[in-house]
Formats: structure tokens, C-alpha cells, sequence
């Protein structure tokens, strides 16, 4: 049996130091009890990192400069040390060289994770913008760490309320509809189930799909995705022995009562999803990358330009996203080890006079 106990080393990725990630990293981190509970790999550098703690007046915070991630110490808060230089931060601009080293910190942090390092992965909000390179080339985290890590990415935003998963991501609306194949909509609700069941424990899911259009359609009057594609897919969802319902009117879905019928919820596009998600948990969501074969979680924020620097931005999301990736690691090791070889045959002992 997987021990509980462990602990779990957690890479955290600075995202844009102009933003508010290094601020609400280090306010999650500033109880010394919290290394009681996992160990973080801050991917950054002590001089950085120390520069931001004396604004935030955390004086009670202290790290552990480390070269490589395989130094890390229990106990401890580590940073691994990617640069010597001193970084000019400014707080609320967008920097072409801030948004190169969000990159580096991410690479590196990922890569620590892929390589066993670390066990999970926790990002601060990067600026989509600055960030594209060469070498990223992506609308977003979530894009990237299918392609470093391999597996097809949910992105499946979490909270205790609700939980919502898209079919599509980062794409503009104008593309939307085109997207929305029967396909499309049937992996991402096998990806939903599959982490119901493996990584939060549910043997059997209740699982709600939205409809493409207003009123979901209204019987082809407003166009046709649900009945041409989204109810063919939830009735072999069903055939296939799945607790899947549908499609629902987003505008009139998120009530209570439903909120509390149903384990998950998968949205069309971005904002059908997000939009009452952030409503309804916006301090306590978290963004959970599903499908793929490592845990990645992040708070449901962004960058916040607008309050950088002023000490006033909240770490709550960030800390649930902290505390989330352990649990998602534990509940997902426990999962494979109680389902592994399950059926495993064992060999028949015939007794005298069998033939």
C-alpha cells in the first residue's frame, strides 16, 4: 500500500516576476509549519526570491539555495538557482526578458518532474505574450506540458463546489463551433471520468455536458451541435455503462442543486466554463491539467499586473493548488496500486484424481 506519509517533492514554476506569482508563492510558503506537509522546489534563485521576500516583509522566511533539483532537502524551502545575475523586477510591465526566464523556471521545473526529481508540478501565472519563443510556442501551460510530458491535457479547473473541464481551450470563438466534433466531445469526457475515478476516488461519476448553443440548442431552432453531436455522445457515453447527462443550457446550469447532483461539469469552450467557475470559487479554484501522465495544478488567476508589487494580491488559490497536487499524487498512486494486476491469475492446484 502507497504510504501517505511521504513526502512529496513539489516543483513550483515562478511564472512573470512582474506579475503577482512570486508574491503569492511565497505568501503560501511563509508558515514554517508548511514543510511539514510536502517539500517545495522553488526554480528561480535565492537572489530573486529573497529580493521579493524583504518587500513582503516575510522575514521569518528563509530558503535553501540548491544548484539541482536532486539536492533538494526536506524541511526545507529549496530554490534552485537558474541564474547569477541580479534581476531587475518591475512590477506591472510587460518584459520580453520576464517572460524568457517564466520560461526557463517552467522548463526546468516540468523537467524535474519528468525526469524524478520532483513529484508534482505547481505554476504561477505566466503572460501567454511574453512568454512565446522558439522554444514556446503554445497558448499556454497547458499546451506545453502535453507536448514536454506526453498525454493529451484537460484543462479541468477544481474547487469543492464544482468542478468544470472544456472541450476547447485556448482558441478564439470564431472557432469554436468547428471544434465541437463528436470525437472532441467524447475524449474529454472519458478524460473527466477517468480522473474522477483515479485521481479523487469516485467509482462512479456523475458527469453533466453543456450545450454548444443558447437554450442548448432549443430543438435545432438554434443550431443543430447538440443534436447532430453532443446527445449522439452522451447516449454512448451511456451505452458504455457512464452516468453521463445532457446537454444542459449553460446559462440556467449552474444552480446549487445541480452543482450538488452532479461530480463534474464539461463546457464547450473557455468563458461557458470559466466564466461561472471563477464566479462561484474564484479564491479557492485551482486549475488542474488532467490527462497527462504527471500532476500539474495552478491557482485560477493570472498574472494581476494591476496589483503587482502592492502586497495586497491573496495566496489562497495558490495554496489550494499547493495542497491539491499532493493529494491528487497520493489518491492517484493509491488508485494504481489497488487496481494493478487486480485479476491477476493464480495458478490451480489439481488435487488426486483430477484430470
Amino acid at each position: 500500500m502507497f504510504d501517505r506519509t511521504q513526502k512529496i517533492k513539489i516543483a513550483i514554476s515562478i511564472g512573470d516576476y512582474n506579475g503577482v506569482g512570486v508574491e503569492v508563492i511565497l505568501k503560501s510558503l511563509k508558515e514554517k509549519e508548511i514543510t511539514d506537509f510536502f517539500t517545495p522546489i522553488i526554480f528561480a534563485s535565492t537572489k530573486l526570491m529573497s529580493y521579493q521576500k524583504e518587500r513582503l516583509n516575510l522575514e521569518r522566511l528563509n530558503f535553501q539555495g540548491i544548484q539541482d533539483a536532486s539536492q533538494a532537502v526536506d524541511g526545507k524551502i529549496n530554490i534552485v538557482n537558474l541564474w547569477k545575475d541580479t534581476i531587475d523586477v518591475h512590477y506591472g510591465k510587460v518584459e520580453k526578458i520576464a517572460g524568457e526566464h517564466a520560461y526557463q523556471s517552467l522548463y526546468a521545473a516540468a523537467k524535474a518532474v519528468k525526469d524524478g526529481l520532483a513529484d508534482v508540478l505547481v505554476t504561477a501565472p505566466i503572460n501567454k505574450d511574453n512568454i512565446q519563443s522558439e522554444a514556446f510556442n503554445f497558448p499556454g501551460h497547458t499546451e506545453f506540458l502535453g507536448e514536454l510530458w506526453g498525454g493529451d491535457p484537460l484543462m479541468f479547473l477544481v474547487a469543492e463546489k464544482i468542478k468544470v473541464g472544456l472541450v476547447t481551450q485556448h482558441i478564439p470563438i470564431h472557432q469554436v463551433a468547428q471544434q465541437i466534433t463528436k470525437k472532441a466531445v467524447h475524449q474529454k469526457i472519458q478524460q473527466i471520468h477517468q480522473s474522477l475515478v483515479e485521481d479523487y476516488g469516485l467509482e462512479k461519476p456523475k458527469i453533466a455536458v453543456l450545450g454548444l448553443n443558447p437554450h442548448a440548442g432549443d430543438n435545432g431552432l438554434l443550431g443543430k451541435e447538440e443534436q447532430e453531436i453532443i446527445q449522439p455522445v452522451i447516449e454512448r457515453c451511456r451505452n458504455e455503462n457512464q452516468m453521463v447527462f445532457g446537454p444542459y443550457p449553460a446559462d440556467s446550469f449552474f444552480t446549487p442543486q445541480n452543482l450538488n447532483t452532479f461530480d463534474a461539469v464539461l463546457a464547450m469552450y473557455h468563458d461557458q466554463g470559466l466564466t461561472p467557475f471563477k464566479t462561484i470559487s474564484f479564491d479557492e479554484g485551482v486549475n488542474f491539467t488532467a490527462g497527462l501522465p504527471f500532476i500539474r495544478t495552478s491557482p485560477d488567476h493570472g498574472v494581476a499586473y494591476d496589483i503587482a508589487g502592492k502586497g495586497i494580491a491573496s495566496e489562497e488559490s495558490f495554496t489550494e493548488a499547493l495542497f491539491l497536487a499532493v493529494e491528487l499524487y497520493r489518491n492517484r498512486k493509491e488508485h494504481g496500486i489497488l487496481t494493478e494486476n487486480i485479476l491477476k491469475a493464480s495458478p490451480i492446484k489439481l488435487e488426486k484424481g483430477d484430470k
